[in-house]
């Protein structure tokens, strides 16, 4: 049996592992019969109202952000692409940082008007990307990656700009947003504000492996294999954006994620997205429910913002990338 089918039959292990044993971890471990026995007790209402909510809240957040870097890296043929990099979490954060500033208190279907506007933000940036991308038949993927970072820079000087003109508590607020983490995270309420929105994108996107596998060979050799390449680059571009979206809006801007993981799973079980994307959505979920478990565990009773953790473990390997300058199509 080849090593990728092997890891294919232990990485839903890993997975189930992690969901099972992260939830009883944290400044005070909790007995794993509490898994089974239930109750009404103090550390059965910690369990599954605070820290199962919070493990699956991760656990989707960081599938969603690996299968987004997934499929950008493979229409951009970029091992360093990543869900954010067409702006998306810029424009959320903008929009966060502007619902803070304006002093919004509303909430629909009990989301916060901070979740509702970075929603709305990174939705907006979708779009523009889109109109961006009508605009020239001829739009390529350099330009599009060219436009994601000049958008990118242009929302992080807004954000800037509404720092300077905020109080100390608001500009701490808008801070604290941008760091990404999970802390608020209580009761299912959250957790389901992201699977719902993201499930059917998934699926779709699970649709597209072979049209991602001819993408990564090259968008003349996709053409020339049936590939309708404005239509499936316009599905790609929805669907991770609607994906990236709801994580951006629930968590905050969580980095590295969607780069650290496909990149890590590519070299596991090679370039072909059939099995690649079983192992990124796992591994992925796994990933950062790990970083959280860390995140609120190693300097207890005070909690790191998860975003901290992930881009503490992002940042070298980013920068190795950088310098190995791996091609993004391993399987050619």
């Amino acid at each position: 049996m080849k090593r990728a089918d092997v890891l294919l039959v232990w990485v839903p292990v890993l997975g189930i592992a992690v969901l099972i044993t992260a939830p009883l971890i944290g400044p005070k471990t909790l007995s794993p019969s509490l898994l089974w026995s239930g109750g009404d007790g103090l550390d059965a209402r910690i369990l599954w109202e605070l820290r199962i909510p919070r493990v699956l809240t991760a656990f989707t957040a960081g599938a969603v952000l690996a299968l987004g870097g997934m499929a950008f890296q493979a229409m951009f043929r970029n091992p360093l692409a990543t869900p954010y990099t067409l702006g998306i979490a810029g424009g959320a954060s903008f929009a966060a940082a502007a619902a803070i500033q304006l002093g919004w208190s509303v909430s629909f279907l009990g989301v916060s008007s901070v979740s509702l506007a970075a929603f709305v933000g990174a939705c907006g940036v979708i779009l523009l990307v889109f109109g961006l991308t009508r605009l020239r038949a001829d739009f390529s993927t350099e330009t599009l990656l060219l436009a994601g970072v000049t958008l990118s820079f242009f929302f992080s000087s807004m954000i800037l700009t509404l720092q300077y003109l905020s109080d100390p508590t608001r500009t701490f607020r808008m801070l604290r947003w941008m760091m990404g983490g999970l802390e608020g995270t209580a009761g299912y309420r959250d957790w389901l504000a992201i699977l719902i929105p993201a499930l059917p994108a998934a699926v779709a996107l699970a649709a597209l492996r072979h049209e991602m596998n001819l993408l990564t060979l090259g968008e003349e050799w996709a053409i020339g294999r049936g590939v309708a390449l404005a239509r499936t680059k316009a599905l790609l571009l929805g669907l991770v954006g609607w994906m990236v979206a709801s994580v951006v809006a629930g968590c905050g801007p969580i980095g590295f994620v969607g780069l650290i993981v496909p990149h890590i799973c590519r070299l596991l079980v090679g370039a072909d997205h059939r099995r690649l994307f079983p192992v990124t959505l796992v591994f992925g979920g796994a990933f950062l429910a790990i970083c959280d478990t860390a995140a609120r565990t190693v300097l207890a009773p005070t909690e790191v913002p998860v975003g901290i953790v992930t881009s503490l473990l992002g940042g070298p390997f980013f920068l190795w990338l950088l310098v190995r300058g791996s091609p993004i199509s391993h399987g050619r």
